[in-house]
């Protein structure tokens, strides 16, 4: 519990000199708390301490990333997947969803339950076994067993056995004990197995599995084709069967006489045991008799499953075996039941296939009843018991990536109505076909926690789509699904700009924005346009409005040298400098008023200018466009916000700020960033000069998403990083680098000295401001000029590495630009195909598809730049890449299209997309902002509607509006705008802004109450736009008029007092890196600002005191996609996306973290194995003693002795001991319900027992009278009594 009395009472907890960003001329400009006036007095009182914040993941959803191995438990019926990335994934009902992860990364090569135990097997590429618990909600490692000397090439765990086979790359065949994970003295040796007289080695083991007639048999198949039966008890081989194909799998018949086995030329053999010399049936089952008599040469089968079923023949079910001459087929499951033969086509190659059967039991009839298809990037379920073997439908959200995912948004605390409404319209688009049996993985328990509220995800993806997903409970459900590609006209080949864009994703969705009060829904394409939707009901004949925004301006955004003073001072601005343009189709473009910058003004999509029938749902109302202007593209769309109260919608880019008026259809503003400053611009800049032939920017037109989202390495930088070198003999910067990746010094006093920078650059002069990136171009000659902060010249950096930072999440640029930084122009022939050519850019395919944000990964962990010379040098060992420095921008003039890639997708600081340019010259990109109820100048009393607005540079700018109260002139009478309001400054680009009142409580943003307007029209109930307020002031009674801004950007947090302007508190984040995401969100009852950082710290901040709460390093940002998709929300949850398919989620809430144990399912639940059939005299006489065999005395330390110690290493696991811990902590409630109601019935019992002592001895007295009494009376006569 602390209170803030004054102003200067919150000085003590901020950074010393953190505010200092320009001169302190004043306390809305440089953000100096002390020369600030102090307000009425502020009483704010804060309930988070850091004891309300743990962080951990919660669940993980999607298909796992590079599935590479399968299992299921038949009897608890749940099943487990293995990644390439050491992942395993245990599914079970509905709910009952768990991610484990090896901590060596090492991809999974097999799985094995131990059926109906609890636990699970796992062989891991790096030659290392593990048993894990699936007894505990959070399952832990028990043991580990690190084989040293040999490779583990195939396992196999008998059932009700604890001694797994383990085969190795040698072709030795090892046994393991499960119970204490140690190596058995027995061992098959691979020269044993086979004849003395062959000269060859027999490969490696890939298969291993006991006779179903005799659990003392041991079939070894090895990979050259030689297969040997094992008697475990006389240790030598019963058989050898050599055959000329490898094999890839060998099944059983479930009698123990048959066994079939798959080969490498697309065959199948069955083998009969009486007689071993060659197969009783040799079967092509995709190859054809070609005419010279001679077989198709088929591709391999990689598994067979041999079933045997009671009322029907058996299945033989096989991968594989396609003929090598039907090119272009795709992967295929074949199903043979009699003579019925059903080729089953797949969309993705399969990685591995499961027959799910009646019984857990080897030699018994199986009854086959489905199948699990587990291929590269999905999971499919066939039911065999229907004869045209329909699949089922799958609970699980497997389909996230069904389109490349590149944005997401988490809505927390939603509308309790919003998620039914969202699941009704979406439940009638429901594909058919499915089986209608029940999903077979029905294992676990998982019920609906108390700790519940709605929650709502939302995905973009490549080609257009956006998916509601329900997410509440920690469960992901599919709701709704809207395509927005169907606003526009299909491109066509070689038809306008749409030509251009044809071979990418032009309708990738780039941003969301939505109110789900209102259920307004904002999209941000990639081809720079943005579709409003209103929800309904109904279905609706509409025609969708189209307006064309020009955001190309010509003044120059660059930063001048200033001869006379360093410290720009702001000035308050000058009312009504600008008027709000009029409604126009096609309003002028800031900056630019002569025809000839109208040519070519053509938009990169065409909207349907016919009206069209639209489904219930979300039904599009209105497109506005940037249009191409003079051969060049539009920028890409860097922030946006909409307010459905006021009927607005704003969105900027590098170019300017434009705000959208979607009740009448106008557009309000559209204004460069330079001129929304008016007077009080805080840099001095340079006029343009004069606009040089624009011929050769074709080059540059926009890419879509494959510039975004290339599969090239990509590498972080900051800001700081790409300024930093010129030349590796600098020993200063190279010092100064080595200490961190993105660290950055700041100079306690400016300085300009030119001895301390390369001569091209010596002469370069700059005023102090907020870092933000430079790109010196010599290309183009001596008319330009450049000016950088004074604190930046000692690290001056990599031409062509800066300013490449444009990619948005949900409003914030967080990726690369899409247009690239090059040496000079490229080299293409100019002929009839020239233009087209350089557009692409040389040696660019010509066809090119959409990467998602999670196809991006970065080769350069922030924290592993330590002891290099430099970061080129540490690039050079680490990725074998050569960094394009200064000097090679004079010498190379090759320009390869892998290079400039590599550059474009290079992970920086800057949120500035002015590279995409021809003229590469820093501009001021908008990029956030934010509408609510404030006060524009400092001499306003009364809130009114404003735009916050954050810039690149640092910068604050509030727009106040004038928008009409009354609802019908709403309509008739203009939005009037002034960009005259304040400006204030900090460090880094602007982030985020977030609202407080005086007493600390977080003001929500107004809104319009949610109404169909295709709904009937009700005489009693007219349908007005209800509209609802929430106003900042509403603890004036006791602290005044005004609300608390809490405003945050890559490198600081401010809190500034309202309207005075004053700075209360502020916070440096962080010096060396700087922060991706930043949300003011609610968590326990009280208001939070939560950040995460490229160097992969997760921090939370006290409000409004921006005390430091949580700072966990908990995920090194290896990859562009979880900058790109990290998103916070209400209730101290958080997501990102994992991998390409996966979305992982977390929580930084103590509270969630106490009750997680309670919303996550059971993987385990008590189960009775069924019993094994009764085999009957005769079938046990005459089919050997398979029941007598005792593995524990063959295989047990007495009888095999010990392993060499070298051969495997036994690492106890942490699930032993401290698993049980975690399991029993996360127990605790369940535990104290059990022990009060032991001592509920210990006291029962307690009483119980006293009362039965009362009545023992209350029979013994009566006992012992009875007895008096009959010695008494017993020799007298009956006429004595």
């Amino acid at each position: 519990m602390k209170k803030f009395r004054k102003v200067l009472d919150g000085l003590t907890t901020s950074s010393p000199g953190g505010g200092t960003i320009g001169s302190p001329s004043c306390g809305s400009a440089a953000g100096t708390p002390t020369t600030a006036p102090t307000p009425k007095e502020i009483d704010v009182q804060e309930t988070l301490v850091s004891e309300n914040f743990q962080l951990c993941k919660t669940v993980r959803h999607g298909f796992p990333y590079q599935p590479t191995a399968l299992a299921f438990d038949p009897v608890q019926k749940i099943l487990a997947i293995g990644s390439r990335s050491g992942g395993v994934r245990i599914l079970g009902r509905p709910g009952v969803d768990c991610f484990c992860q090896h901590e060596s990364g090492a991809a999974v090569l097999q799985l094995q339950f131990l059926i109906n135990e609890g636990a699970l097997v796992t062989a891991c590429a790096d030659d290392t076994l593990h048993l894990w618990n699936l007894r505990q909600r959070r399952p832990a490692i028990l043991h580990s067993l690190k084989f040293n000397r040999e490779r583990i090439t195939f396992c196999h765990l008998p059932f009700q056995s604890k001694w797994l086979y383990v085969g190795t790359e040698r072709g030795n065949t090892h046994v393991v004990n499960i119970e204490s994970f140690i190596l058995s003295g027995y061992v098959i040796m691979w020269n044993k197995a086979i004849e003395l007289s062959t000269k060859t080695h027999p490969g490696p083991v890939v298969h291993l599995s006991d006779s179903p007639k005799d659990e003392g048999k041991l079939l070894v198949g090895f990979e050259s084709g030689t297969i040997v039966q094992w008697d475990l008890r006389a240790k030598k081989a019963d058989f050898r069967i050599y055959y000329d194909e490898a094999i890839h799998s060998v099944s059983w018949h479930h009698e123990g006489k048959q066994f079939m086995c798959s080969h490498s030329d697309g065959s199948l053999t069955l083998w009969n045991l009486r007689n071993t010399s060659k197969p009783i049936q040799v079967t092509f089952p995709h190859g054809k008799i070609q005419k010279d008599g001679r077989k198709e040469s088929c591709k391999p089968i990689l598994k067979v499953d041999y079933k045997t079923s009671r009322n029907s023949e058996p299945f033989v079910i096989f991968s594989g075996g396609l003929s090598y001459d039907k090119a272009g087929r795709r992967p295929t499951l074949t199903i043979m039941h009699g003579k019925a033969i059903t080729v089953l086509e797949m969309d993705y190659p399969i990685v591995e296939f499961m027959t799910l059967c009646e019984t857990p039991y080897n030699n018994e009839v199986q009854d086959p009843y489905a199948v699990v298809v587990l291929l590269e990037k999905d999971l499919i379920v066939v039911d065999l018991t229907q004869s045209n073997f329909p699949v089922f439908e799958n609970p699980y959200p497997m389909d996230i990536h069904e389109s490349p995912v590149t944005c997401t948004a988490y809505f927390a605390d939603c509308p309790p109505d919003i998620i039914p409404v969202l699941y009704s319209i979406g439940a009638k688009h429901k594909k058919t076909g499915y089986s209608q049996k029940e999903w077979p993985v029905s294992g676990g328990m998982w019920t609906l926690g108390s700790h519940t509220y709605p929650e709502v995800i939302i995905t973009g993806h490549a080609d257009g789509s956006i998916k509601f997903w329900d997410g509440s409970a920690i469960t992901l459900q599919m709701l709704y699904k809207l395509k927005t590609s169907k606003v526009f006209e299909k491109p066509k080949q070689n038809e306008g700009r749409a030509a251009e864009l044809v071979d990418d994703d032009p309708f990738a969705v780039q941003m969301v924005s939505w109110c789900p009060q209102s259920r307004i829904f904002c999209v941000v394409g990639i081809s720079a346009h943005i579709i409003l939707y209103r929800f309904s009901k109904y279905d609706a004949n509409t025609q969708i409005v189209s307006l064309e925004v020009r955001l190309q301006c010509d003044p120059e955004d660059v930063i001048s040298p200033s001869e006379n003073e360093n410290n720009p001072c702001f000035s308050e601005p000058h009312s009504g400098s600008h008027s709000p343009q009029p409604h126009h189709q096609h309003p002028a473009s800031p900056g630019s008023g002569t025809p000839e910058s109208f040519k070519d003004c053509t938009p990169c999509l065409k909207v349907k200018d016919r009206a069209v029938r639209v489904p219930p749902g979300y039904q599009a109302e209105l497109v506005i466009q940037l249009p191409w202007m003079d051969g060049e593209p539009p920028q890409q769309i860097s922030s946006l916000d909409i307010n459905s109260a006021y009927g607005l919608l704003a969105f900027g880019n590098c170019n300017g700020l434009a705000v959208v008026d979607y009740l009448q259809k106008t557009i309000l503003l559209c204004m460069s960033t330079l001129d929304l400053y008016g007077a009080a611009d805080p840099y001095q800049r340079l006029t343009r000069s004069p606009r040089r032939n624009r011929q050769s920017t074709s080059e540059f037109c926009m890419r879509g998403l494959s510039n975004f989202y290339s599969d090239s390495k990509k590498r972080i930088r900051t800001s700081y990083q790409s300024l930093t070198e010129l030349s590796d003999n600098q020993q200063s910067v190279d010092t100064e680098r080595s200490k961190s990746p993105t660290s950055v010094h700041y100079p306690t006093s400016l300085h300009n000295d030119p001895r301390v920078l390369p001569e091209p650059v010596a002469s370069l002069r700059a005023s102090h401001c907020s870092p933000v990136f430079y790109l010196l171009d010599n290309v183009k000659g001596p008319g330009r000029k450049l000016s950088l902060p004074t604190d930046l010249k000692t690290n001056l950096g990599t031409v062509g590495e800066s300013q490449q930072f444009s990619h948005h999440v949900n409003g914030h640029c967080t990726s690369p630009t899409s247009q690239p930084c090059s040496a000079g122009k490229p080299r293409v022939p100019m002929g009839p195909e020239g233009p087209r050519l350089a557009r692409r850019g040389p040696g660019r395919p010509p066809f090119r598809k959409a990467q998602s944000a999670a196809c991006m990964e970065i080769s350069l962990p922030v924290s592993h730049t330590e002891g290099f010379a430099s970061r080129r040098a540490m690039l050079q060992q680490l990725h074998g890449v050569t960094m394009y420095s200064h000097d090679e921008h004079h010498t190379t003039t090759s320009y390869c299209w892998s290079d400039r890639e590599s550059r474009e997708n290079s992970f920086s600081r800057s949120r500035s997309s002015s590279v995409s340019s021809i003229d590469r010259d820093t501009k001021e990109a908008i990029t956030t902002l934010q509408f609510g109820e404030s006060f524009g100048r400092k001499s306003d009393t009364l809130p009114t509607p404003c735009l916050w607005v954050g810039t690149s540079l640092g910068v604050i700018l509030l727009i106040p509006m004038s928008i009409p109260t009354d609802l019908e002139e709403r309509m008739e009478e203009p939005v009037t705008i002034g960009p005259c309001g304040a400006v204030l400054m900090l460090k880094g680009s602007v982030l985020r802004f977030g609202f407080l009142d005086c007493m600390g409580a977080l003001v929500p943003n107004p809104y319009e109450v949610w109404r169909d307007l295709n709904a009937p029209e009700d005489p009693d109930r007219p349908r007005k736009r209800k509209l609802v307020h929430y106003s900042p002031s509403s603890s004036q009674d006791t602290c005044g008029e005004g609300h608390l801004a809490i405003v945050c950007s890559e490198r600081q947090a401010k809190v500034f007092l309202m309207p005075s302007q004053s700075c209360l508190f502020v916070h440096n984040i962080t010096e060396s890196s700087f922060v991706l995401r930043a949300d003011v969100v609610s968590v326990c009852n009280s208001v939070c600002l939560a950040c995460f950082c490229a160097n992969g710290h997760v921090m939370t901040l006290s409000l409004p005191s921006l005390r430091p709460l949580m700072d966990v390093n908990y995920l090194p940002l290896t990859d562009m996609r979880i900058a790109r998709t990290f998103c916070f929300t209400n209730g101290g949850q958080a997501l990102y996306l994992s991998s390409p398919t996966e979305i992982q989620r977390i929580t930084y809430s103590q509270e969630m973290y106490d009750n997680l144990q309670e919303m996550l399912g059971e993987l385990f639940t008590p189960t009775e194995t069924p019993e094994a059939q009764n085999r009957g005299f005769l079938k046990g006489f005459f089919g050997g003693n398979a029941h007598t065999f005792d593995r524990e005395e063959l295989f047990g330390e007495a009888a095999a002795g010990k392993a060499s110690r070298s051969l495997a290493q036994h690492i106890p696991g942490q699930g032993g001991v401290e698993g049980m811990k975690v399991a029993a902590s996360g127990a605790v409630g369940e535990l104290a319900r059990a022990r009060i109601a032991l001592d509920e019935r210990g006291q029962r019992l307690g009483e119980l027992e006293e009362r039965t002592a009362l009545m023992m001895t209350s029979a013994e007295s009566f006992s012992k009278h009875a007895h008096e009494l009959m010695l008494k009376c017993k020799d007298k006569k009956w006429y004595q009594f």
